[in-house]
């Protein structure tokens, strides 16, 4: 009879259960789930998984409505949840963001031209590929610049207006005109290679050199550039019993004046103003100061600058250089009058041979009988007698 094994002490032994379902093999689809878990933690442990970047509208302009330059823009995005599965929110210049096509490309190359050459600035005329158009030497666009630069946009155009390259205005070369020779001359003429100009002195002073100068094609000048010498007037003769009312010098520059006046009684005959010009001359001879003439009538009326006055009621009874007094005659054959006129001449003026002054009674008792209040003889009359 056989003896079962003996029982340690304080210790159990589980208990084995046995079944009669067959274990499960690992299938196909088993397999799969198991593949997938293992990349999932390879790219969790390598970084290769990169989240989508969020696009915001700092960075993109807002669309401009009913104002996109004669293109169409695509649909209008916020995310690229708003575009279909090939498109994504991309920003397309003035369009916003909007839902591109980031494998689209805009025409290229280009065709030739006379006047500009375009480069490809990007690898690929991609959208948001970048051009270079710059115009050929001798060309340059409207803004003055000579190259412009344009954009592939969602539309597969590029940004901007087709640029067009205008022949450049040839350069002009001048001689140089340095700032001591503008600041003394007027300049007649331009400074422009393969023309004259001519100077004149703005001080009015004399040139000492040549007047007219020749710019050459090595863009200097034919002759040194002239000076401007300084002109002065001599000091103004005195005038007899008149005065020179100006600074005393011993010259005087151009363009200054002098002023005369005479003395009391005494008429300026010539100009009150003389001027020094650019010549070392004075614009005219200095005036004569002439006397004037006391009226030799004291009781008859005498004919004044077209008036009929006494003499007592002109100032000092005097008239100037150069005034006519009309004295009046009585008629040697009738009971009339004419005038007999004279000229005032520095001081001297002589009554006519016919003028007789009357005598204080006749003055006094008969004034009315004066030769000079009684009526004219006709002039025709007069002239036959005379």
């Amino acid at each position: 009879m056989t003896r079962p094994p003996p029982l340690l002490p304080f210790s159990f032994q589980k208990p084995r259960v046995r079944t009669s379902q067959p274990q499960k093999v690992a299938g196909p689809a088993s397999r799969m789930d198991c593949t997938l878990l293992l990349l999932l933690s390879l790219w969790a442990l390598t970084g290769t998984i990169t989240p989508q970047p969020t696009r915001t509208t700092e960075s993109c302009p807002q669309r401009l409505l009913g104002d996109e330059r004669k293109r169409t823009c695509p649909r209008p995005c916020k995310a690229d949840k708003d575009c279909g599965s090939r498109r994504q929110c991309l920003c397309d210049g003035q369009c916003g963001l909007s839902c591109v096509a980031p494998g689209r490309t805009c025409p290229w190359p280009l065709p030739p031209r006379e006047d500009s050459v375009a480069r490809l600035l990007s690898p690929t005329p991609s959208f948001s590929a970048l051009m270079e158009v710059r115009c050929k030497p001798g060309f340059a666009l409207p803004s003055g610049l000579d190259a412009t630069i344009r954009r592939c946009q969602g539309d597969r155009q590029w940004s901007g207006e087709e640029p067009i390259c205008a022949a450049a205005s040839p350069a002009i070369l001048t001689c140089p005109l340095p700032d001591d020779v503008t600041s003394a001359f007027g300049i007649e003429g331009d400074a422009a290679v393969g023309t004259s100009i001519r100077y004149s002195c703005l001080s009015g002073a004399d040139i000492v050199g040549s007047s007219e100068n020749y710019c050459q094609d090595n863009q200097t000048w034919q002759y040194p550039h002239p000076i401007c010498k300084k002109v002065y007037c001599e000091p103004p003769r005195e005038v007899e019993q008149g005065y020179v009312v100006a600074v005393q010098k011993t010259e005087y520059e151009v363009g200054f004046d002098i002023h005369y006046l005479c003395k009391k009684n005494f008429w300026l005959d010539g100009p009150q103003k003389v001027t020094c010009l650019s010549n070392g001359s004075w614009s005219a001879a200095p005036p004569s100061c002439r006397a004037r003439c006391l009226i030799p009538a004291e009781r008859s009326r005498v004919m004044i600058d077209g008036v009929k006055r006494w003499p007592f009621d002109i100032t000092d009874a005097m008239v100037p250089h150069g005034g006519n007094v009309t004295f009046y005659c009585k008629h040697p054959h009738q009971q009339c009058s004419f005038g007999a006129t004279r000229t005032c001449s520095d001081g001297k003026l002589q009554p006519p041979a016919c003028y007789l002054e009357p005598t204080w009674l006749q003055y006094k008792l008969f004034p009315h009988r004066l030769v000079s209040e009684i009526e004219a003889c006709e002039a025709a009359f007069v002239e036959t007698t005379f």
